[in-house]
């Protein structure tokens, strides 16, 4: 049996191996950068592809996944802003529990109104601690979820927040700087969180080098994300650059 993305992912922490995502937002996706974009993510081999955001405005993400899935053999996960995002034909979804505020819609509330359609679908269930950072001006994903993110220098609250997920059964931890940062989750924070937790630690936001996300990974994620700097440019090689980075890594962690 093939082993399960959580199972891949928790490998990751447990070898002290390293990954990265490509987030793709359904409404920025036209089929000329999506090609550019795949031709990438399969020769660099990306080891997820996300698909979502916080504000979809059409149903593009209905027919987007699936072709995806017709274009390219990595995984593709949901990373839902809501259950209209769910798409039955991706191979898992991130369960995103809204951990650093205090909205109980995105704590739970969401959650109960979509389990009963995850549960007829195929989709492998990923429950995630999804923890907005401060990345130096406010977001999408600040103004729809109505929450105030960790600030950028607070370490110890963005550490106990990743422990308590942890603690009440959360399977990943996901720190985000959200769509339009200005700065990467900071390296000391992505250190203190690490340090603190044993499952997979997974930070997006403001990458947009390959130093950038060498400096993420050697603080102690597991996986990057990067999204608006591909969208950005989709015929760069900067995943080809992420990708000579996380193998040089993985070479001096072996």
């Amino acid at each position: 049996m093939n082993p399960t993305l959580i199972h891949q992912l928790q490998e990751l922490k447990t070898f002290g191996r390293k990954a990265f995502a490509i987030l793709i937002d359904p409404d920025k996706a036209d089929n000329e950068n999506l090609a550019k974009i795949l031709d990438r993510v399969e020769a660099a081999g990306a080891d997820l592809i996300l698909v979502g955001g916080s504000l979809v405005m059409g149903n593009e993400i209905h027919s987007l996944v699936p072709h995806i899935k017709s274009l390219s053999r990595v995984p593709v996960v949901l990373f839902p802003g809501s259950m209209y995002q769910i798409v039955p034909e991706a191979d898992g979804i991130l369960f995103l529990s809204l951990i650093s505020g205090r909205n109980a819609d995105l704590l739970i509330g969401k959650h109960v109104e979509a389990a009963p359609i995850l549960r007829q679908t195929p989709l492998e269930i990923l429950p995630t601690g999804y923890m907005l950072i401060d990345a130096g001006k406010p977001t999408t994903a600040n103004y729809i979820s109505n929450t105030f993110p960790i600030p950028w220098d607070k370490p110890g609250i963005a550490a106990c927040t990743a422990l308590a997920g942890e603690m009440l059964g959360l399977k990943i931890i996901y720190m985000d700087g959200g769509s339009g940062a200005q700065k990467t989750v900071s390296p000391d924070m992505v250190r203190a969180v690490s340090r603190e937790i044993s499952v997979p630690l997974i930070v997006g936001g403001g990458i947009r080098t390959a130093e950038d996300a060498a400096a993420i990974w050697e603080s102690g994620a597991d996986m990057i994300v990067i999204g608006q700097a591909v969208e950005s440019d989709p015929g760069s090689d900067l995943i080809l650059h992420i990708a000579a980075k996380k193998n040089q890594l993985n070479l001096k962690y072996s």
